[in-house]
């Protein structure tokens, strides 16, 4: 495409170089195809499919986000979205195959298989009068700032203005093959540096999990935090505890299932945004607890390793892990007041967990073989009779045994008992009764006690 047609192509998209929200006219930097690395040989075909449907249909589709953003640093990334001209419902009736989803902020999922592709409008700036209806319909925040409704249309360069960090904030066009940044994306990129677009405290107000965003992307891309869009967080983590608890469990495994999850723990602990989000646990830790905090960064060792080399990993046992210490702390008290063991742990369970969906809502698929891996603790122990044999076939003795493991490497129990099950798994049947009959004492139940009859009278 010609300097002239690229030129046209950005006066259309923008109104003839429109203003942004601040008034200042965007300088945009248009890259050509030979100057950058995105190539439409590593973008999905779903992608590029939706883009092409788009344009066909006289919309303006681009790339956009943490798809432009990996492809320049080398990366392959796992999802594409898209950006467009077209509102919710002219993507809708595009696409047979899409859905609208969300209320606060609408955006488009277009499905093909097992791929979704993402697609939104053009964000636009709230800066109309608040007595203005069309305002009033698709736009609202509360006292504090927060966005409680986002459905404001704009342009291109709007879009980038309300995007959260500059890096995010960069445009792959399948037209002309030129990358577009409004907001010096690249040169962040080719820093290193995590800066938030426009005032920090402004946009971690109108969305206080920007803040978590920062961190994740810091730890993730191993990139610093620009000193601006550091300086409000520890300030306003507490606007965290505002955003739904159902909202924030999505948000968490994001942080801590991203590869980087012990990178990011200590982030938010610098910034003290891991206290909104897990306040028992946080008590825990406050009050220093060693084995408390061993287990936690072991844990989240061990699930960078199992991602680095590909195997699965399931939120489960992120939580489990994050709320074991608050579990182990109930139990022993509950115990010590004279509940049997099994007993007082499911009490402890309930009593956190029921805690724990104030601030991050735990879906019963998940919080469910979380006390099953907290109940196999206890069981793991008993290693007597048929039990052992019975306990291979538990459908979450797998996890049980990877927590028990875990707690011996953070020193929390005494190492030995995860040799020995492991070695048991390994073992042949008919050497399994061999061990079972070393076991020492104290694994073993007691033996019942006879009832005694009525006495006889002499």
């Amino acid at each position: 495409m010609t300097s002239s047609s690229v030129t046209g192509l950005w006066k259309k998209l923008t109104g003839k170089f429109s203003k942004s929200s601040q008034g200042a006219a965007h300088h945009v930097a248009i890259i050509p195809r030979d100057q950058h690395t995105v190539s439409r040989r590593h973008i999905s075909e779903a992608a590029l499919k939706v883009i092409r449907k788009l344009n066909d249909e006289g919309f303006e589709a681009f790339l956009v986000g943490g798809g432009v953003r990996d492809l320049l640093l080398g990366g392959q990334p796992k999802d594409f979205d898209i950006a467009t001209d077209a509102t919710p419902e002219q993507v809708r009736n595009a696409f047979r195959n899409s859905r609208i989803i969300g209320r606060r902020f609408r955006i488009v999922h277009v499905r093909f298989g097992r791929e979704i592709i993402e697609v939104t409008t053009f964000r636009g700036n709230h800066s109309a009068p608040a007595s203005n209806p069309q305002r009033n319909k698709h736009s609202a925040q509360t006292e504090s700032g927060m966005l409680t409704r986002d459905n404001v249309y704009g342009s291109i360069d709007d879009d980038a203005a309300r995007r959260d960090l500059t890096i995010n904030a960069l445009y792959y066009s399948s037209r002309d093959f030129c990358v577009y940044d409004f907001v010096g994306g690249l040169d962040d990129l080719n820093n290193k540096l995590i800066r938030i677009i426009g005032d920090p405290e402004t946009r971690y107000r109108e969305d206080p999990v920007r803040m978590l965003r920062v961190v994740r992307f810091a730890a993730k891309l191993d990139f610093d935090i620009e000193k601006h869009s550091e300086a409000p967080i520890k300030r306003l983590a507490p606007l965290l505890n505002d955003i739904a608890a159902a909202r924030m469990f999505d948000e968490v495994i994001k942080l801590f299932m991203s590869g980087q999850g012990l990178h990011t723990y200590a982030l938010m602990q610098r910034y003290e945004l891991f206290a909104p989000l897990f306040p028992a646990t946080q008590k825990m830790l406050s009050q220093r607890e060693p084995a408390a905090e061993e287990i936690i960064k072991q844990g989240l060792i061990n699930t960078d390793a199992r991602i680095a080399d590909g195997k699965p990993v399931t939120p489960a046992f992120i939580y489990a892990v994050i709320l074991w210490p608050m579990v182990k702390h109930l139990h022993k008290e509950i115990m010590d007041a004279g509940t049997p063991e099994i007993a007082a742990l499911h009490q402890a369970a309930e009593r956190v967990l029921h805690k724990q969906q104030q601030t991050v809502a735990i879906p019963k698929r998940f919080s469910l073989p979380m006390r099953d891996i907290w109940e196999l603790q206890c069981r793991l122990t008993r290693r007597s009779g048929k039990r052992p044999e019975q306990l291979l076939e538990h459908r979450y003795f797998r996890a049980g045994f990877d927590f028990l493991l875990l707690r011996e490497q953070a020193g929390e129990i005494e190492p030995g008992l995860g040799q020995w099950w492991l070695a048991f798994q390994e073992a042949h049947v008919d050497t399994r009764g061999a061990m079972l009959s070393q076991v020492p004492t104290g694994d073993k139940p007691r033996a019942p006690r006879r009832r005694r009859g009525p006495r006889k009278p002499r």
